[in-house]
């Protein structure tokens, strides 16, 4: 049994001018994970400064955990996470952020977390002096 699913996605040959577009994408993020059943806490966008090649990184802080994007508007690269606890599946999510967004070629690995919580580890004794 695990606790929570991460999805981590690698989007190539995605649009600059989706990749410059850190408004849009944290919308749609946002929006997918509400859709899929989570709570949104918290959004945050921030594109990268003059000394940074062009693009963004966007967070969506959800009850459950997050989702984020990093983008690298002239590679056309784009790296998410979802991350979700509970009943929300990931999926869910990125299926509901590719219905709005054009992600490219979507390669997905997903990691299980907190797998097996039954497993106990023990903790040394206390020192005494």
């Amino acid at each position: 049994m695990a606790r929570g699913k991460h999805l981590l996605i690698d989007c190539r040959n995605v649009s600059r001018e989706l990749l410059l577009d850190d408004e849009k994408v944290l919308d749609v993020m946002a929006r997918a994970a509400k859709k899929a059943g989570s709570t949104v806490i918290s959004q945050i966008r921030y594109k990268f400064g003059p000394d940074s090649p062009p693009g963004f990184t966007a967070i969506v802080m959800l009850d459950e955990s997050h989702c984020s994007a990093h983008c690298y508007a002239d590679l056309g690269l784009m790296a998410m996470d979802v991350f979700t606890c509970g009943k929300t599946d990931p999926r869910d999510v990125l299926r509901y952020i590719s219905e709005e967004l054009d992600l490219g070629d979507v390669t997905v690995e997903e990691q299980l977390r907190f797998v097996d919580d039954s497993v106990t580890v023990e903790k040394p004794a206390p020192v005494s002096s």
